[in-house]
């Protein structure tokens, strides 16, 4: 095994505490919006075989879903 693959999860694990820690002090429809760019990110990718347009076009998707779903009652 490289010393790459023996560093990637232990990268990953530290990488997401610190970006749930920056989401401390969120609101909730920012933490909503948040989440739907990352998961629109990872679709966005996964449907179009990695591409990065296809990756940044799910992420502003995901991300105005995200926002619209948590939108504060008037």
């Amino acid at each position: 095994m490289t010393i790459i693959k023996k560093l990637a999860a232990p990268a990953l694990v530290l990488t997401l505490a610190m970006g749930l820690s920056a989401c401390a002090g969120m609101s909730s429809q920012d933490k909503s919006t948040a989440i739907g760019a990352g998961v629109g990110a990872v679709a966005g990718s996964v449907l179009t075989g990695g591409s990065a347009v296809g990756t940044v076009g799910g992420a502003a998707v995901g991300g105005v879903i995200g926002n619209q779903v948590d939108k504060p009652r008037r």
